[in-house]
């Protein structure tokens, strides 16, 4: 049994010392034997250790975690930013998104007049719930056509999913995805539109990792980007989900008996107490059956009808019973369906099916209370305690074929009857036998120790005596096998508990005798069942579907010991023992084995009765992952080398999930099993065990793994009371043994009993006595032991003291013994070193399976208080080793060796044991056996021979070794640890942020080291306000420490406060729980790093391959006056590649040096950053579809490499395609880059650098001191609040002697010890100079969902509010600023950004802030003070920041490092140490002067000082850093970020120049200046009242920010009959520009309600729309076209050539931007959709764009329309566009011509056709006559 122990080995014995431990090679060796001929790979390392595994089995495992996780609710926060919709179907609307999580619904603001509106707007949702009810909620995400206050709109189409596919996302998100709409109203329509949007779901203590993600490139490929998890079609179908409920039995009353009464005396008859019906949830909609009056098994036949998109987004179909009641309805019980669990979504998969099969519900407990406290039980939350019902019902989905014209168009749930489903449908009938025995019942809660308890064990409602069946009123008899007939029978049974059945069948006992428990020590009771066990016994009746049971315990059988190897293999690998792999290679071994049994085992019965369409299904989809698993584990085994095992035990989880996975049956069948605690007929303490744990087969893989096992089995309470510490504490702890099976397979119900035991029957004989099960067992045999429990020490436990500390003790149980070590006061980790001896323990059994199967041990860790009972900490359980009186007591089982056991408290762990057990058997006297024989069985015994009598054989114990601790044993040598002399200095650096302790500040604080009973009290402080640093820097003590450092004790550091008067007053105190990281290791002479033969050149090359450094300098006319290293081509090309968007460093005339500013380096950066991020996930994707190959290869025996090209021919097509879009894209770009300036860049890192830096604790680390309780509100407990300082220093530990060489060293200060060339500590002034850039993803703070934030900066007592210049409305606002603090280190080192909430009213709360040691960055040898940037310049925006040269730097580090250098050479060279390095020589000043220079060669090492032998390391370079803020009210949830970076200078040193500015980007003012010359092919709208023609009254309409802020419209072309318009009018529209952003920014008032005007960016996108305009209604849009300015198809040259194409093919054709070409002129087609949602073309408008910017549409302005200046001239219209009745001729000529021209023209052609053809008839005969006469 393995219970989160750390195995430990020892490396190095001493001689003379007889070795504790096992070896390695004695257990491989052992292990070959126990195995005969099996190779050492194959057996597991665990079966030769007697303490992990059981080989008599029979006993199984206790589950060690104890408290119910499920029920607990928790924080979520889902965030969702709606960025777009676009192609929305219909005309001219105001779109509105509506956002649903279950209740709460949020707007977006409206857009006018578009469809494919803008939003940019970020929601926030927190819920506190338990996380199963969270995932199941639904995210509906809404389009609403023209929604205001008064009228709630038309929906457009709606998108759902739940939150539970959302969390199960890599990083929990979905980032830039777009969603597609469907209408629930009309299924048959398609999509609706799209909505672009992020969401993301945030657990407590979930990172979530903003992508800086790069396919801005790609967003516009909606149908690639598609809102949906991996591997579910874009093209979704809608499909029906037919949840048909049938019938329910065995419900439990849900009214009181006093009604019934009533009504019985009116009425007369006697009713059912319950009146159900069932409700179904599914996908946001919920539908419910109808109801059946009083029926304790009702019968609906009823089917409720979903229609969803298939496959759905949600997960979980919820059913539930329900009673209906005037008042409200309570729920009666839930089941849950996991739709993947019912299907298959594979090549050879299945549609989602279901039964019909009986699900049993679970709830509370049966009897009717008014006020039912675990009515959270039965609505689904947290682990039912008790059978409520079950209820008989299947599922089946069809796919609709939605062109088909009968079908039912809208999405409303539907009910209808079905018929009636046969009896046998569901399997044959088949009579059950549970059976129980209680071996042991032991800790039982002190609470409940003074009543008389029984134990009762039920199965459905069998065995329930006090609220089982509601006998159903009907009383027409039915057949006696039915089931009803056999529940009543059981009821008569149990009233007349022993009587035989009238068949001379057996009747069920259920429940122990009642009986008084026993005191075991001062918390805990027992049962005296000592040689007499109770037994219980139950018939009950199923449907047979055993094999779906069997099945699963397969899976799970073989997953239980796949888990356990795993789980092997981690230990093997984290205690570092040799040859992990070979342990792993036998678990996957052992995985193929038992995949191929399952293979053979699972297909029998296949024919039997009441076998679903799921059952053959799944056992066909499980019989193929079992097989190819199988085949994979086979294949990997090969694979496992010793540099692979990691990666390879990672696939071996994933196996071990997919088994988990597999093996749960949605199908049910046999109810699980309850065993109550009862006292006087009230229900106290529970456990639940699965009916298919206990399940017997003739086949050993398909029993359960416990069924005929003895379980240690613990009592929790029921529901929301076993949260927290009541759930901590055992009830009750059972030793039971269980078996349930076919009432025919009965005999072997008692062979996995401990043998030795006599069957006691009940009283009354009866005819079928023989069949009868025992009540109760007599063991005759007993075994009498001594257990001895060497209790070494413990570490890391909970704090359960306000100190933060504990004052320990541990209670040790061992069957109804208990003793408990000495308390130890005050410390986290203490060494009890004690034996506790149990004397006189009887076991009950046979020897020899005692040996292999000891009961566990369970310790519990307590905290003692001085007043009050003492604290609960925690739990572990152990096995012993046990030694039997025959066997010697020596290697390699005895002496036992220490190990770890992990100590649980509740779910979480709460520190770690170091024991060992040992249960040594003690032999009895001869003589007393003989006597004893021969009183019980009455004859003589022949003289036995048994050893000496008595203890006289056992190992000896030592007296006590110390007099002061009285009669305490200690641990004996040979199992207490070796020990060697270690010494340990400490550099003690000092202390911050001390908290208050009881209101009086700390003063003189100092700080006691402790490390096993040794240790050294650092220097006093004298004034800690003054000075919180120490004056002796390092102390050093010596101490006696084990020679494994696996079981090196802990080491406490102390911080206690001086008062007056001799007080000290702890502080607080943090535990060092591995030393391993402190241990000082000579550095290795001989390695690469000190080779000293020779020089070594650098490259300093960003990629050797590519091209070595150009140390030519090449400076071209076009190049920035920056002397730049040149890049490797990769890196340029990467440049170029870099998308042309980026307008900043785009344009052409922005090519100049005084154009680049910061922003232009910081957006080239974060495109870097996407580049490198886009690289690694193609590597990553490219890996795992590697090795995914690999294993098909290995399965179908080909080499990888030929499948790769299989794979990548498949692949190639559509890899071609967009290799071929993306060159197009590199090209083009290469093209035009190619003379464009290079910018320098900044490094951006998307976390903290921190992060990046090992927290700059290089030399000096950080300890948080702890004081108070630690918390116990969920696993992650997070400490924060109890920190109450810091303490600063390091430790070094080494064994001594050392040698001599360290000492010997040149400068080896012998103060210091291992601590040299550490910076002095006294205080030292900085200037502290805060850059922050941008906040991103703020958690929005007003009631409008957004914030208005500003920043604070907090350094030690300096604040800088920066209020005036919050950001209104804008949850990603750009500071863009630089703050400058004075500091004195070490008083002022933490340094606090904000982002607070400007409110008008009341105080500003604050959003978040993030926290920066800055002490540790100042004295980091990464030299954090300020970031190297890549290159070397002293003007420009690349300027240096640093007061220090890079040379100065240099020459510093060498110091300061004592490496020789740096040395200059000629040729740009510099030589450091022994490496050379080559650079650039020359620089330019502002005036273009040439100068040399050593900076840049000096700047070339620095960035490379990593490659410096000895000393190197990165130093940290130019960045901009992005730290999560975090907010104290909501711990661990991020509440979003900020982009900043700190520079800092010391005050001794020259004074920095000025801040760099980073103000935000100014937009650039341009003018749009659109001509609208003509329009053509308008359809007509409008029928003429006389003449009945159609005609249009055309203008164009345009806009460019939004329909309210600058709408512009055409004067009217009236009564166009062709569709032809002439207008000549100019609109002209002012915006303000954001080249590197490419958006519009408007500022405007929100509302007339805004104190302040708002700031808004939008893409830049000009709408055209065109009109008929009416005179009495309103007008009609006719169509309208959108051109993004950025990207916009080129105009077609005449109106002929303007199709639908240019819009429908927008992807391919290639697009221009407004901004580059600055003149555009030509014609785009204006679309509608029309009703089927088809694109159609409604007209062609001939336009022409001006772009100029602000300077120039100053210098020459243009009119607006046709006005001055420079008028247009007025458009040359056809008159009849004047009403006709003025010039009624005109008209008519033009109607005449333009109407029936070419009508006039046929009938014109027709009548000369006739004409002829009657000449022609008229002379034809004369003609003829003459012919023929000849005349």
């Amino acid at each position: 049994m393995k219970l989160g122990k750390i195995k430990i080995s020892k490396d190095d014995h001493k001689k003379g010392d007889e070795p504790a431990i096992l070896d390695m090679e004695d257990l491989d060796r052992k292990a070959i034997r126990l195995a005969g001929t099996m190779e050492p790979d194959t057996i597991s390392l665990a079966s030769v250790t007697a303490v992990t595994t059981n080989v008599s089995n029979k006993r199984s495992k206790p589950d060690i975690k104890m408290e119910p996780s499920s029920g607990r609710p928790v924080d979520y926060q889902i965030s969702i930013t709606v960025i777009e919709a676009r192609q929305l179907i219909g005309l001219n609307m105001d779109p509105v998104v509506c956002v649903e999580i279950g209740d709460d619904k949020k707007y977006t603001s409206m857009k006018e007049s578009t469809s494919c509106p803008y939003y940019n707007e970020y929601f926030v949702f927190d819920f506190h719930v338990p996380p199963h009810v969270m995932f199941d909620k639904i995210i509906k995400l809404s389009v609403i056509h023209s929604k205001n206050l008064l009228r709630s709109g038309t929906l457009v189409g709606t998108f759902k999913m739940d939150v539970g596919t959302v969390y199960s996302q890599p990083e929990h998100q979905f980032y830039h995805k777009w969603a597609m709409l469907s209408d629930p109203d009309d299924i048959t329509v398609g999509c609706k539109g799209y909505i672009k949007c992020d969401i993301a779901v945030v657990g407590k203590g979930d990172n979530i990792k903003t992508p800086h993600k790069a396919n801005e490139t790609d967003e516009d490929d909606i149908e690639g980007n598609l809102l949906l998890p991996e591997g579910i079609p874009a093209e979704r179908q809608w499909a029906r989900f037919y949840v048909k409920i049938y019938r329910a039995e065995g419900l439990p009353k849900m009214n009181t008996t006093i009604m019934a009464n009533v009504k019985k005396a009116f009425i007369g008859e006697n009713r059912d107490l319950v009146d159900p019906y069932v409700q179904v949830h599914f996908a946001g909609q919920k539908g419910k059956t109808s109801v059946q009056k009083s029926s304790y098994e009702p019968i609906w036949n009823e089917q409720v009808i979903f229609t969803e998109l298939f496959p759905p987004l949600c997960k979980r179909l919820k059913v539930q019973i329900r009673d209906s009641d005037k008042v409200n309805d309570v729920a009666i019980g839930t089941h849950f369906v996991d739709l993947r669990k019912i299907s298959n979504e594979g090549d050879k998969g299945f549609l989602p099916t279901l039964g019909p099969a009986w699900v049993n519900m679970y709830g509370s407990t049966r009897q009717y209370t008014l006020m039912d406290e675990h009515q959270d039980l039965n609505e689904g939350l947290g682990e039912g305690v008790s059978f409520r019902a079950r209820l008989l019902l299947s599922i089946a989905v069809e796919v609709l074929d939605t062109t088909s014209p009968e079908i039912m168009s809208s999405t409303e749930v539907q009910v209808e009857t079905i018929s009636n489903i046969s009896e046998s449908a569901t399997g044959k009938m088949e009579e059950f036998f549970l059976f129980g025995s209680f071996l042991e019942a032991t800790m039982i809660d002190r609470k409940i120790g003074d009543k008389a308890i029984s134990f009762e064990i039920t199965i459905g409602n069998y065995g329930n005596q006090i609220d089982g069946v509601s006998k159903p009123s009907s009383t027409k008899k039915k057949k006696k096998d039915s089931e009803s007939e056999q529940e009543e029978n059981e009821l008569i049974q149990n009233s007349s508990e022993d009587e035989a059945d009238e068949d001379g069948d057996l009747v069920s006992v259920s429940s122990t005798p009642l009986m008084k428990p026993v005191i075991t020590d001062r918390n805990y009771f027992h049962l005296p069942y000592f040689e007499k066990k109770p037994c219980v016994y139950i018939k009950s009746w199923w449907q047979d579907q055993r094999r779906r049971l069997y099945n699963s315990n397969i899976m799970d059988k073989i997953g239980d010991k796949l888990e356990e190897g795993l789980n092997d293999v981690q230990e093997i690998i984290k205690t570092e023992k040799a040859f992990p792999e070979r342990r792993l290679r036998g678990v996957l071994e052992e995985l193929s084995v038992g995949c191929s049994r399952f293979v053979t085992l699972a297909n029998k019965d296949v024919n039997q009765a009441g076998r679903t369409k799921l059952d053959r299904e799944r056992l066909k989809s499980c019989m193929r992952e079992m097989d190819s698993m199988g085949q994979q584990a086979k294949q990997i085994r090969t694979q496992v080398k010793k540099n692979t095992v990691r990666d390879k035990l990672k696939l071996a989880q994933h196996f071990l999930q997919k088994l988990r996975f597999l093996a749960d049956e949605p199908q049910h069948s046999i109810p699980d099993v309850f065993i109550w605690m009862m006292t006087n007929n009230k229900r106290i303490a529970y456990a639940r065990i699965p009916s298919k744990d206990i399940l017997y087969s003739i086949v050993d893989e398909e029993t359960g793994k416990d069924c005929g096992k003895v379980k240690a089995v613990f009592l929790k309470l029921p529901g929301k009371k076993g949260f927290g510490p009541a759930g901590w504490t055992v009830q009750a702890k059972l030793e039971l043994y269980l078996w349930l099976g076919l009432n025919k397979q009965k005999k072997d119900f008692l062979s996995g009993l401990p043998n030795g035991f006599e069957e006691i029957k009940a009283a009354k004989m009866g005819p079928g006595l023989h069949v009868l099960p025992p009540v109760s067992l007599v063991y005759n045999m007993k075994q009498v032991f001594q257990l001895r429990a060497h209790m070494y020490q413990a570490r890391s436990l909970f704090a359960a003291d306000s100190s933060g500390l504990s004052d320990p003790f541990a209670r040790v149980f061992f069957s109804t013994h208990s003793q408990v070590t000495e308390v130890l006061s005050e410390t986290l980790c203490p060494t009890w070193d004690q034996l506790l001896v149990f004397d006189d323990v009887e076991l009950f059994g046979e020897a020899s399976e005692l040996r292999d199967d000891p009961p566990i041990i369970v310790v519990e860790i307590y905290d003692q208080d001085t007043v009050g009972k003492a604290e609960f900490i925690g739990r572990t359980f152990a096995k012993p080793t046990i030694k039997m009186c025959d066997e010697h007591y020596g290697p390699p089982r005895f002496p036992p060796q220490l190990e770890y056991y992990q100590v649980y408290r509740g779910n979480c762990t709460a520190g770690e044991l170091l024991a060992a057990f040992e249960l040594l058997q003690i032999p009895f006297d001869s003589e007393e056996i003989r006597r004893a024989l021969i009183a019980v069985h009455n004859f003589a015994v022949p003289q036995i021979k048994v050893g000496q009598g008595g203890k006289a054989d056992l190992p000896p114990l030592e007296g006590p070794t110390d007099s002061e601790h009285g009669p305490i044993l200690p641990v004996p040598l040979g199992i207490r640890p070796v020990l060697s002399r270690y010494r340990i200095e400490v550099l003690f650096w000092g202390l911050r942020d001390l908290k208050r302790i009881n209101l009086a500040q700390v003063d003189r604080p100092r700080v006691d080291i402790e490390c096993a009973g040794r240790g050294v009290q650092s220097a006093l402080i004298q004034n800690y306000k003054k000075n919180p640093n120490f004056n002796t820097l390092v102390k050093w003590f010596e101490v006696d420490l084990p020679e494994n450092e696996l079981l090196h004790p802990p080491l406490n550091i102390r911080v206690v406060d001086c008062r007056a008067f001799g007080r000290f007053i702890l502080v607080g105190s943090h535990a060092v729980s591995s030393l391993r990281h402190f241990i000082y290791s000579a550095p290795d002479k001989h390695s690469n790093n000190w080779a000293s033969a020779g020089d070594i050149l650098i490259n300093v090359d960003t990629d050797p391959l590519i091209r070595k450094m150009d140390t030519v300098v090449k400076l071209d006319a076009m190049s920035d006056a920056v002397v730049k290293v040149d890049m490797s081509e990769e890196e340029s090309d990467k440049k170029k590649k870099k998308k042309k968007k980026k307008g900043g460093v785009e344009e052409e005339d922005e090519t100049d040096e005084r154009v680049l500013d910061w922003w232009s380096k910081y957006f080239a950066s974060i495109e870097t950053l996407k580049e490198t991020l886009r690289a690694q996930e193609a590597a990553q994707a490219e890996a795992e579809e590697r090795e995914d190959l690999e294993i098909a290869a290995e399965v179908a025996d080909i080499k990888p490499d030929d499948l790769l090209l299989k794979g990548s021919k498949m692949k190639s097509k559509e890899k071609k395609s967009l290799k071929d879009k993306k060159k197009g894209q590199a090209a083009d770009g290469s093209e035009k880059r190619r003379v464009k300036a290079k910018v320098d860049e900044l490094v951006v890192y998307n976390k903290e650098l921190e992060g990046e830096f090992g927290n700059f604790e290089d030399w000096l680390h950080t300890f948080n001191l702890y004081r108070g309780k630690a918390g116990d509100d969920d696993e992650h407990a997070l400490d924060d609040d109890r920190i109450v300082g810091r303490f600063k220093g390091s430790l070094c530990m080494y064994k001594l002697p050392l040698s001599e060489e360290i000492t010997r060293e040149a400068g080896f200060d012998p103060n210091m010890g291992m601590f040299q060339n550490i910076p002095h500590n006294d205080p030292i002034n900085v200037l502290v100079r805060v850059y922050v850039v941008r906040a991103t993803d703020l958690h929005p703070a007003d009631i409008n969902g957004k914030a208005d934030p500003y920043i604070v900066i907090k350094l030690g007592k300096s604040e800088i509010k920066d209020k005036e210049n919050y950001i209104s409305k804008q949850l990603n606002p750009v500071f863009g600023k630089s703050f400058d603090i004075e500091a004195t280190f070490p008083m002022e080192s933490m340094l606090t950004v904000s982002v607070y909430d400007w409110d008008l009213v009341g105080t500003d709360d604050l959003i978040g802030e993030t926290k920066i040691d800055l002490e540790n960055r100042f004295y980091s040898k990464y030299r954090a003070t300020c970031g190297t940037s890549s290159t070397y310049s002293l003007h420009g925006y690349n300027i240096w920041r640093d007061p220090m040269k890079p040379s100065q730097i240099l020459a510093k580090l060498c110091k300061d490092g004592k490496i020789d250098g740096p040395h200059y050479g000629p040729g740009g060279k510099v030589k450091v140490g022994n490496r050379i390095f080559h650079g650039p020589t020359d620089i330019e000043d502002e005036n273009g002067l040439k100068k040399q220079t050593e900076e840049h060669l000096a700047l070339t090492v620095l960035n490379h000082w990593e490659e410096i032998p000895r000393v190197g390391c990165k130093l940290v370079p130019e960045h901009v850093e992005t730290r999560p803020l975090l907010n104290p009210d909501k711990p661990g949830i991020e509440q979003g970020r900020v982009e900043m970076w700190v520079d800092m200078f010391p005050m001794d040193m020259p004074a920095p120049g000025p801040a760099i500015d980073i103000s935000p980007r100014k937009p650039k003012r341009y003018e749009l200046r659109v001509i609208i010359w003509n329009t053509d092919e308008v359809i007509l709208e409008d029928d003429d009242y006389f003449t009945g023609e159609k005609s249009s009254d055309i203008f164009v309409r345009g806009w460019l920010k939004g329909q309210q802020e600058d709408k512009q419209d055409t004067d009217v072309h009236y009564h166009s009959l062709t569709g032809e318009g002439n207008f000549n009018w100019r609109f002209v529209y002012p915006f303000d520009y954001l080249m590197a952003e490419e958006k519009i920014v408007i500022s405007k008032k929100e509302s007339m309600f805004s104190w302040d005007e708002t700031e808004y960016k939008i893409p830049p996108r000009l709408t055209l729309q065109v009109w008929d305009a009416d005179h009495f209604s309103a007008d009609d849009f006719l169509g309208a076209i959108e051109l993004d300015l950025n990207r916009f198809p080129r105009g077609a040259k005449t109106a002929k050539q303007c199709s639908l194409d240019m819009i429908r093919n927008e992807q391919e054709l290639p697009t221009i931007s407004i901004f580059k070409q600055k003149r555009v002129k030509g014609w785009w087609p204006f679309i509608a959709r029309d009703e089927n949602d088809e694109m159609e073309l409604t007209g062609k408008v001939e336009a022409e764009l001006h772009l100029v910017t602000a300077e120039e549409a100053e210098k020459n302005p243009v009119g607006l329309g046709r006005n001055e200046p420079d008028p247009l001239e007025k458009p040359n219209r056809p008159d009849t566009t004047f009403l006709w009745f003025l010039s009624p001729l005109k008209a008519i000529r033009y109607l005449v011509c333009n109407r029936y021209k070419w009508l006039i023209i046929k009938i014109v052609l027709a009548l000369l056709l006739l004409i002829m053809l009657g000449l022609f008839l008229y002379s034809m005969p004369g003609y003829l006559v003459k012919k023929l006469l000849g005349a």
